[in-house]
């Protein structure tokens, strides 16, 4: 377990997040009764704990928002980003200010914590998924577009509602490949760097506009982008999916659980997510997990729908594919309906317009054996695993290359807000 500083949320917890209810399911309740009888401990976290979780709701990045009010806002301050962005760091910007001396000094220092062949453990095993992950970040995120606190600022930035949708998808898609390169997180001016602090700047961005706007409710919601939510979207990129996966064959193993646990912390903290408490173990990532879900009141309304249909929507074939284009968006599109039916709730799922996922549910099901054999003698043999990787990194910038149709991440919040 990691426990760090001192909150600064004062104890506050948002209306919208509902505490004390483990177990909304049923036998849900037994199973904690059961736990907490023979272990001491529940299905959600120890009190310590979920006060950290709590408090994660209210703070944010205040390395980034001070660097971005004293020095991006200004003229030439995204000029000089783009050039300590490089090899050279922060010095190669003459009289850098002093709050950018601050934010990269914060973002260059390696934490005591940091094992960096755990961290290359996760990046491979994120090679190894290939485009796996994608569908099964995209398709589990869904079911966290049901509380407002998430998909309030998604849908007045836009990114991700309506026609958007796609185009930030594979903005998203090009950061998860270009952080998990092998290497990526600790060579200095890297894409997988670079990507991570523009996101953590566009965060920033985002975050003052939702935060300004009459539909933010700080006292319901906490602040918007808080380090708690961007916490549940590193578990959504590692044991989320590892354990999502395990169905169709990706036998990821207890310890690369734990790699990716470490992976996603690290890449966290170049983020500017600093938790009180992350989750070292499988198990606590489970109870968070289960916290959270208890913990929804399941009031995004319309925006949070619009957010949820506009996904699968996104990979329909576009107007004017003809042959064998069309056919292979139609293809992407049904198998990418049957990932969302796999990993969203049916309440969920009936509760929105979602396309139908037969037959394709079948595809990943029938694929699964073969994946699974795969990935037995990839644990098995050394060398099969790398040549698993490899082909797995191979096929995940072809598929891009394909999809993403010539469009290049920028990651920037400089347009205002949908309304």
């Amino acid at each position: 377990m990691t426990m760090s500083g001192a909150g600064d949320g004062g104890g506050r917890v948002p209306a919208a997040f509902l505490l004390g209810r483990p177990g909304r399911w049923p036998g849900g309740r037994t199973v904690d009764r059961a736990l907490r009888a023979c272990t001491g401990t529940g299905l959600h976290p120890a009190a310590d704990q979920v006060h950290a979780v709590t408090d994660g709701l209210f703070p944010a990045d205040p390395l980034a928002e001070r660097f971005a009010d004293e020095v991006l806002d200004r003229p030439g301050g995204r000029a000089m980003l783009d050039a300590a962005l490089g090899p050279g760091g922060v010095a190669a910007v003459p009289d850098a200010p002093e709050a950018m001396r601050a934010l990269f000094a914060g973002f260059e220092r390696t934490p005591d914590w940091v094992r960096p062949e755990l961290v290359e453990r996760g990046a491979a095993v994120w090679r190894r998924w290939g485009t796996m992950l994608f569908a099964v970040a995209g398709s589990t995120t869904l079911e966290m577009y049901t509380e407002a606190a998430v998909a309030t600022p998604l849908s007045l930035a836009g990114g991700y509602a309506g026609d958007n949708a796609r185009r930030r998808f594979f903005e998203t898609v090009r950061f998860w490949i270009d952080v998990s390169e092998p290497g990526a997180l600790f060579t200095p001016g890297s894409a997988g760097r670079s990507t991570a602090l523009r996101v953590r700047v566009m965060h920033v961005a985002v975050r003052r506009r939702v935060a300004g706007h009459p539909e933010w409710d700080e006292d319901r919601w906490g602040v918007p982008i808080s380090r708690t939510w961007q916490m549940m979207t590193l578990l959504g990129g590692s044991v989320a999916p590892a354990l999502a996966l395990w169905p169709l064959g990706h036998l990821t193993s207890p310890a690369e659980m734990r790699a990716l646990l470490h992976f996603q912390r690290y890449l966290g903290h170049l983020l500017g997510v600093e938790p009180r408490w992350y989750p070292e173990t499988v198990a606590d990532a489970v109870r968070l997990l289960l916290l959270v879900l208890d913990a929804r009141s399941r009031d995004s309304g319309a925006h949070g729908a619009e957010l949820i249909e506009s996904f699968p929507a996104g990979f329909a074939p576009a107007p004017g594919r003809t042959g064998a284009d069309r056919l292979r968006g139609v293809y992407t599109h049904g198998v990418h309906a049957g990932y969302a039916w796999l990993w969203t709730a049916r309440r969920t799922w009936r509760a929105h317009r979602m396309p139908s996922p037969l037959p394709w549910i079948a595809v990943p099901l029938l694929r699964a054996p073969f994946v699974a054999a795969a990935e037995l003698a990839g644990h098995l043999l050394p060398p099969v695993r790398r040549a698993l990787e490899r082909r797995g990194a191979r096929h995940r910038e072809r598929w891009y290359a394909r999809y993403a149709r010539g469009h290049v991440a920028a990651y920037e919040a400089t347009s205002g807000l949908r309304r």
